[in-house]
């Protein structure tokens, strides 16, 4: 696919910019959270791994659907942003799934990931300007993840 092949670039939007920063908050009380409660109640600490692990699934679909809204975009129509569009929901599922210990893990795998990804497609896809912005939400929102996991 070709730079010709998609719309204009996308320029980065302040409101965005201060949301996804917002959308770090669940991600760094949720991984605090998990680490206060180990050792002291562990029905309220399962809650808070859990509850993390859900926060991360649904963070990953949503950086999945974006490719969705790149592919749309396209001028010449390619599957790629499409595919891997629902790649992101079906390992997010499959970490929820699992426990916590465990699951976490492979949240902090997957945004790595699809961050690694975005940082291939998203020139082509007329997104680029969003890197740095993605880079920082990856680094902290899998950071958190990988410290989840080792709480719980």
């Amino acid at each position: 696919m070709t730079d010709r092949a998609v719309a204009p670039a996308l320029t980065l939007n302040p409101l965005a910019l201060r949301l996804g920063y917002a959308g770090l908050l669940p991600f760094v009380f949720g991984a605090l959270l998990v680490w206060l409660l180990a050792g002291y109640d562990l029905d309220a600490h399962a809650f808070a791994a859990l509850a993390l692990s859900c926060y991360a699934a649904v963070v990953i679909s949503f950086l999945g659907g974006i490719h969705w809204g790149l592919g749309f975009r396209q001028t010449e129509t390619s599957a790629r942003p499409f595919v891997w569009g629902v790649v992101p929901s079906l390992l997010a599922w499959v970490a929820v799934v699992m426990p916590a210990y465990a699951g976490l893990v492979v949240h902090g795998v997957v945004l790595v990931l699809c961050y690694l990804v975005d940082r291939r497609s998203y020139p082509a896809l007329g997104a680029a300007a969003w890197l740095t912005l993605r880079f920082r939400l990856s680094a902290v929102a899998s950071l958190s993840c990988f410290l989840g996991a080792a709480a719980s």
